[in-house]
């Protein structure tokens, strides 16, 4: 479907604009100025509004005659879209009631969180006094390794240091 734009600026006056289907001939938009008049800021049109997006801060719009528009909420006189008081006080108040409710859960979790914590502290301490009581009754430390015999090894830190001389730095002598 091609479509022809027609202009009319034969009078000084006044500046005709049409759009017309090629196929028919048929006249699909009109629209015209006259320099006698003084244009509003925009145009004025009577429209219903079919579905509004918060996301957008607009809504779309159906003038009639199967033709719909787009406006944001700046275009819109607030009158239109404003929230009755007593609708306006019903919000507030389920507002407040979700955000004390908010501060219930978020309180909640806080005393399940301290009282993990404390769990795992106690299971900590528990463990703790578990190994003192074993190294309390074999008399050792449970990280001392044993050789077969059952004798504790002891490590190259726990063996006298027999002649050998300062240990030399990696970086040499200092």
């Amino acid at each position: 479907m091609t479509k022809r734009m027609l202009i009319d600026a034969t009078h000084d006056e006044e500046t005709r604009v049409a759009v017309v289907d090629d196929k028919d001939n048929r006249l699909l938009e009109f629209d015209y100025e006259n320099t006698h008049r003084k244009p509003l800021k925009g145009s004025i049109f009577l429209a219903k509004v079919t579905r509004v997006e918060p996301s957008l801060q607009a809504a779309f719009v159906n003038f009639g005659g199967n033709r719909h528009g787009f406006l944001p909420f700046s275009e819109i006189h607030p009158d239109y879209y404003r929230i009755p008081v007593s609708d306006r006080e019903a919000l507030i108040a389920e507002q407040e009631a979700l955000l004390a409710e908010d501060e219930e859960r978020r309180e909640e979790e806080e005393e399940k969180a301290e009282d993990q914590v404390e769990s795992a502290e106690d299971d900590l301490e528990e463990e703790d006094e578990d190994l003192d009581e074993v190294e309390e009754l074999h008399g050792e430390g449970i990280d001392s390794p044993v050789d077969e015999d059952g004798e504790e090894e002891k490590s190259e830190d726990d063996k006298p240091n027999k002649g050998r001389g300062r240990k030399k730095s990696p970086r040499g002598n200092k």
